[in-house]
């Protein structure tokens, strides 16, 4: 297993992010809405950082800003030591070559006008990777444990796990440093679960990659991750190694979350553990 290094390739400093609300009469005064408040965080290089909160927690605009889709209202975000912010689009193409982003649903991401070679080679070429597209096609559905016949299909003709299988390859095709992973489970049969969540396991390992996961599911949060941070209304209520959040949480509304969100059942938690 690649241990993380002590280098921290991104880090959130007072990030805050509010969103203006319409207005249903001109006269009225703007009102807003806070996602995010002042929440700091750190994350090394080569670790797997899990967010966790239910739904509305902040967990989703958090991953957005740090992958710069998205900017804080106040507050400042690096990645690898370089403020990205506030930055203008020309100083983030580096940035969309390092982090790449798995979203929940692969079929809103995915062109079902497009073969899967277009749909994988794209990024090759918007962010000028060079090289033999068709080998690195080749090589990165063998890597998500897809034949390479598949390329020449289109993503209607796949199964939903099997989709998602074709958008990480995707997020991989660019040579990231980090994967963030929104969701990537939850639209999933719970078979198939267990085969993502291992093949995530597996990639960060043999790319050496920083993964972020974003799960309303501490069971999903648990296996993956070394690292987590609890978030509820905007704030990181709690953050620590896996096993110490999971063994002696602190914070009320970690006991809660750990009562009453759904986790995987026991057959599927039995499947994860036979691969360790």
């Amino acid at each position: 297993m690649t241990e993380p290094k002590d280098h921290e390739l991104f880090s959130a400093i007072g990030v805050t992010r509010r969103f203006r609300q319409p207005r249903r009469r001109l006269t009225e005064p703007p009102q807003y809405v806070t996602a995010l408040d002042d929440v700091s965080i750190g994350i090394r290089e080569g670790s797997k950082f899990g967010l966790v909160g239910e739904s509305g927690s902040g967990k989703s605009t958090l991953a957005r800003i740090l992958l710069a889709l998205d900017q804080p209202t106040s507050g400042e975000v690096r990645f690898d030591g370089q403020v990205i912010s506030g930055a203008p689009r020309s100083e983030l193409d580096e940035l969309r070559s390092e982090v790449q982003i798995v979203l929940q649903d692969p079929r809103s991401s995915l062109n079902p006008r497009m073969k899967v070679f277009e749909i994988i080679a794209e990024p090759l070429r918007s962010l000028g990777v060079g090289g033999d597209e068709r080998n690195r096609v080749a090589e990165l559905l063998e890597a998500v444990r897809l034949p390479q016949r598949a390329m020449e299909r289109y993503p209607h003709q796949f199964s939903g796990g099997q989709r998602q299988r074709i958008a990480i390859a995707r997020a991989l095709a660019p040579h990231p440093r980090a994967l963030i992973a929104d969701e990537p489970v939850s639209a999933l049969d719970v078979s198939v679960q267990a085969q993502i969540l291992n093949l995530l396991q597996d990639l960060v390992r043999d790319f050496g990659l920083t993964l972020v996961m974003v799960s309303h599911d501490l069971a999903v949060i648990r296996y993956l991750c070394d690292y987590i941070a609890v978030m509820n209304d905007g704030r990181i209520v709690e953050s620590g190694p896996s096993e110490e959040v999971y063994g002696n949480p602190t914070q009320d509304y970690t006991r809660r979350l750990l009562l009453a969100i759904p986790t995987m059942d026991g057959a599927l938690l039995d499947r994860i553990r036979d691969r360790e």
